[in-house]
């Protein structure tokens, strides 16, 4: 399974390459298209939710993080409330790293209200084997115990090894073990987008 941060991939016209193997590139989600489903999901939470009453937003890091602040201020627009959001490290309950001399940096949560009894939004990017989502369900539930967690994600990409599910998806995209999708947010990427990044061996079998 290819795996690597966007800083890792190297640019060739619509091509990238990992580790000497060339990547084809497949836009998913172009900057419009991100707007919209940022909307999109908002209306959906206040829909459900009927309102912004004990509603609060924690995002995983990173990209979980930008989104669930452009989710609030959505929100916000559309109800005139403002939501509080709180930020998620979830690295020292990650089930990877046991073992691992290449420990990762750490950075803070930053949740500056109480968790418990409130309803939590949990957002993140890209929703796969359900592992990061695992680990920060007991990362959030060490601080408090909410009356309810509901997951968003911005791409839901299958291929769960736990048995955990969305309740507010941007878009389903089908993919293969050999694939992977990358969520760009200006932030901290040149655009915002989603890209489906596959070997170029195999990219006349990529999943529409």
């Amino acid at each position: 399974m290819l795996r690597a941060s966007l800083s890792d991939f190297e640019g060739i016209g619509g091509f990238f390459r990992l580790e000497g193997i060339p990547m084809k590139k497949t836009k998913v989600i172009d900057s419009e298209g991100f707007r919209r489903t940022v909307n999109r999901l908002a209306h959906e939470v206040v829909e459900r939710k009927k309102g912004t009453e004990n509603l609060v937003i924690v995002g995983i890091r990173t990209r979980g993080e930008y989104l669930a602040r452009r989710l609030a201020k959505k929100i916000q627009e559309i109800e005139g409330k403002e939501v509080q959001v709180g930020i998620l490290d979830i690295t020292l309950y990650r089930d990877d790293l046991r073992g691992r001399l290449d420990q990762p940096q750490l950075k803070s949560t930053e949740i500056l209200f109480d968790v418990t009894g409130k309803e939590v939004v949990l957002v993140d990017d890209v929703l796969f084997t359900g592992r990061t989502i695992r680990s920060a369900l007991n990362a959030l539930t060490d601080l408090g115990r909410p009356s309810l967690i509901e997951l968003l994600v911005l791409v839901d990409r299958g291929h769960r090894e736990l048995p955990i599910k969305a309740d507010f998806i941007g878009k389903s995209v089908p993919t293969s073990l050999k694939q992977e999708i990358r969520v760009t947010m200006t932030e901290i990427d040149p655009e915002d987008g989603v890209v489906l990044l596959e070997p170029e061996e195999d990219g006349k079998e990529a999943v529409q």
